[in-house]
């Protein structure tokens, strides 16, 4: 494959039998074959879009003393601001290009997961930085509801499989910034070849060269989205689920040509996690003869440690 495919979650939602199951056998394929499809049809409208953009430039266009105000000590970069070249890839020794914020779960007083999750980080100097994060996090909660509802009829599961794994799960929208390049990089890119952590991910900013993913024969191709589509992978969370039935594709953001070092790039992805009890233990009708059990059995909260260990952002 050598192309992103496209789907349109409004096929899901439309109430015809035919539409879903449409959705369902295209999404299910393009996940098996590459891991990747571009997305119409979500929950985020442009002026909730423009205005994110608008606050997220607004935040890493902040003096860096004020920016590193904002970097919390102890909690592993899950909540606040995580600084330039702090996040290096699995098997990389370079540091990314790249600073970021991360927004995290909202739960209610009462939630037992209060104690397990870091609380958000106010930016006093940006009063609508906060509330729009906010609403940007539940509209790409609530898209990735229905894309795993799609996963999970394509799976054979009861459709509703993994709504109650999702509600008040340990999901990170994190806002990106790549600043211009200034000097020859020695070896390091945007962002190095990696799978992602997590269920899935849904990604805003994927509009324009930069994103690119290695297909199944090693290609590595570009993955450009419309202006109205976000760009939904699949984490190695799922992966281990399903027996990597569906694939967790690697992908990496390369720099620039030389011409446009000058330029930032922002892209803002939403990493969908489970709460942490969830097993990620292979799925049953996932294992047979030809497909043998693959990972260890293990927790969502678990495997999030360990890949935390190996990104550099938690010390062991």
């Amino acid at each position: 494959m050598d192309k992103i495919p496209s789907v349109d979650l409004r096929d899901f939602l439309s109430g015809e039998p035919e539409r879903k199951q449409k959705f369902v056998n295209e999404i299910g394929k393009a996940y098996e074959e590459i891991g990747f499809v571009a997305l119409k049809g979500h929950f985020l409208d442009d002026k909730l879009v423009s205005e994110l953009y608008g606050e997220v430039k607004n935040f890493f266009e902040l003096p860096t003393e004020t920016k590193q105000k904002y970097e919390i000590p102890g909690i592993g970069g899950q909540r606040g601001y995580v600084g330039f070249g702090k996040e290096t890839a699995k098997g990389f020794k370079k540091g990314d290009l790249k600073e970021f914020w991360h927004f995290g779960q909202y739960l209610s007083d009462d939630s037992k997961y209060k104690s397990e999750y870091p609380d958000n980080v106010i930016v006093d100097e940006l009063p609508k930085f906060n509330e729009v994060g906010k609403e940007a996090y539940q509209m790409l909660e609530k898209t990735g509801q229905y894309v795993l509802r799609a996963l999970a009829l394509h799976l054979g599961l009861d459709e509703f499989y993994f709504d109650d794994k999702i509600a008040e799960g340990n999901s990170i929208l994190r806002p990106i910034h790549y600043p211009p390049i200034t000097e020859e990089p020695d070896d390091a890119v945007r962002a190095a070849a990696h799978g992602d952590i997590n269920l899935i991910t849904l990604l805003m900013g994927a509009q324009g060269k930069g994103l690119q993913v290695q297909n199944h024969k090693g290609e590595w191709i570009d993955a450009i989205a419309e202006p109205n589509e976000l760009m939904i992978n699949v984490g190695d969370m799922l992966s281990r689920h399903t027996n990597n039935k569906l694939k967790s594709t690697i992908h990496r953001v390369v720099n620039p040509p030389r011409e446009l070092w000058g330029t930032s790039r922002y892209s803002i992805p939403f990493f969908m996690h489970p709460v942490s009890g969830m097993s990620l233990n292979a799925l049953e009708n996932c294992v047979n003869e030809n497909n043998p059990k693959l990972y260890e059995d293990t927790t969502a909260g678990e495997f999030l440690h360990e890949r935390l260990i190996e990104l550099g952002l938690i010390k062991k």
